[in-house]
């Protein structure tokens, strides 16, 4: 059983899949549905709560930890200081490999070199391990359009797959369903399946269907989780032995990556693998780490003849080229942020309605898609620090929270889309900005702040709750009471009459 489906064993599984969330509006009116989902409340904060437990045990020693994260978050900054050079670096390396290097500035872009490299080996099926950027492409419904048919292996992904959902969390992506619910799916879906509840059974049924897709497939897609600029090597982590078996079964192999995976040297791999499953899953390793470095040489009994590698930019440049919104590629998807966030786990994943859910999500979507278009995923945060706290590479994620805000109501809407972040000033509203105008105003001139104070005091109580100054406030808070008396009257009072 996979560290997903342990995750998802009765004592950590939530009852409710939420995929229905993603209907209802914005954030908060998605996180008002799931809020009042108790099952999904509880089950969720069950699940957050065994993983924090892991991880702490991991790291007994707090001063290594904390070397261990500096190491990290060092690692990751040198090699993003010098991206361009390393991809260069890393594209001439895989060439002397024999990898075949492909480069994409879009997701479009880049479905339409998979499906290209597809069409001219003449593929029709795909196994497809564990992968957030064909996540991100949505590559399975692309390729499913023109006749491909691709089959996640990982046994989370394939689950959701078949429920037809997006996955509610980075690592763990089925952590949202219970045994009943996928012994359902099973048996809808999986052809002399019955219905059953036992978890060695429904393991062993997947690994059926799966065993044979692997077998049968014309190809294999993955992801990266590092890539060695020094030795052009792709280095794969996971637990299950799909990701392995997608890779080295099938003649063809198809790698997609961001351009912000990459590392220096071989020597940078081993301190992040000490952080990635520990920082996950509260495991001292995974089950299997997979380095390769080339396609299948003269004398090898195993490998794809052929292996090529995308990489996939997605407004990536754009964030590498502010210095304080680069800090958001250090992400080496681990999960720990969501795993530690009060939010994540109240309304879990589906409630972003995003490829990337929690507090990495809410500074990564919003550059990525646009703060015109997930202008709110920066306000669903109590800004606890939580998440930084945890982060394995220390990524300054509430600062860049307070950034992405404050650029969502920067610019004039003449000047929208022009600033650092895309889609900056999609959030700037003219009754908003003068009414912090206003605010100004009143508090720059002593006599319009006296006058302010004083018709407040005697007249601000009469303002009802349902007017639009106070409707949206009094939604979930108490009308706020105006002091009768102001505090300069009040220092007047006592004596102090030079206040």
């Amino acid at each position: 059983m996979s560290v997903e489906a342990e995750t998802n064993s009765p004592s950590h599984a939530a009852s409710h899949t939420s995929s229905h969330a993603s209907s209802h509006g914005g954030f908060a009116e998605r996180a008002h549905v799931a809020l009042n989902d108790k099952p999904l409340r509880a089950n969720f904060r069950r699940a957050m709560d065994g993983l924090m437990v892991k991880r702490a045990a991991q790291f007994p020693d707090a001063a290594d930890l904390q070397a261990l994260r500096s190491l990290g978050a060092a690692i990751k900054e040198r090699a993003l200081a010098r991206l361009p050079n390393l991809l260069e670096q890393l594209e001439a390396r895989c060439a002397e490999n024999g990898i075949k290097v492909h480069w994409a500035e879009t997701t479009e872009e880049a479905n339409r070199i998979v499906l290209g490299i597809f069409q001219d080996h003449g593929v029709k099926t795909v196994v497809k391990g564990k992968s957030m950027v064909s996540e991100e492409m949505h590559l399975n419904a692309f390729l499913g359009k023109h006749g491909i048919e691709a089959i996640e292996s990982d046994l989370g992904e394939y689950i959701i797959q078949l429920a037809g959902e997006m996955p509610s969390h980075i690592v763990m992506p089925c952590i949202h369903k219970n045994k009943g619910q996928i012994g359902a799916l099973f048996a809808k879906h999986i052809e002399g399946q019955g219905y059953t509840e036992d978890v060695d059974e429904l393991t062993a049924a997947a690994r059926k269907v799966l065993r044979d897709r692997f077998a049968q497939a014309d190809a294999g897609i993955s992801g990266v989780n590092f890539a060695v600029a020094e030795t052009g090597t792709l280095v794969l982590v996971e637990n299950e032995g799909n990701g392995r078996l997608s890779t080295t079964l099938p003649p063809l192999h198809v790698a997609v990556m961001g351009i912000e995976k990459l590392v220096e040297t071989l020597d940078d791999i081993p301190p992040l693998l000490a952080l990635l499953p520990r920082s996950a899953t509260g495991q001292p390793i995974t089950t299997y780490v997979n380095m390769i470095t080339s396609p299948r040489r003269d004398g090898e009994k195993d490998g794809p003849r052929e292996v090529h590698l995308v990489l996939l930019d997605n407004g990536r440049t754009r964030v590498y080229a502010d210095l304080e919104l680069r800090e958001t590629l250090r992400c080496i998807r681990c999960g720990a942020c969501m795993n530690h966030c009060p939010v994540y786990a109240r309304v879990g994943g589906h409630t972003y309605d995003a490829v990337y859910p929690g507090p990495i999500g809410k500074i990564l979507t919003p550059q990525i898609a646009g703060l015109d278009v997930a202008g709110d995923l920066p306000h669903a945060s109590s800004l606890c620090n939580a998440c930084v706290e945890v982060c394995p590479v220390k990524i300054p994620i509430a600062d860049i929270l307070v950034r992405l805000r404050r650029e969502a109501v920067r610019p004039s809407p003449s000047k929208a889309g022009s600033g650092a972040v895309k889609g900056g000033g999609g959030g700037w509203t003219l009754s908003e900005a003068s009414a912090w105008m206003g605010w100004k105003w009143l508090h720059a001139n002593p006599t319009l702040y006296r006058l302010g104070t004083r018709v407040l005091a005697l007249a601000g109580n009469l303002i009802p709750a349902s007017l639009p100054p106070l409707k949206a406030w009094t939604t979930v808070r108490a009308k706020p009471k105006f002091a009768a008396k102001t505090l300069h009257q009040l220092a007047r009072e006592r004596g102090y009459d030079d206040v």
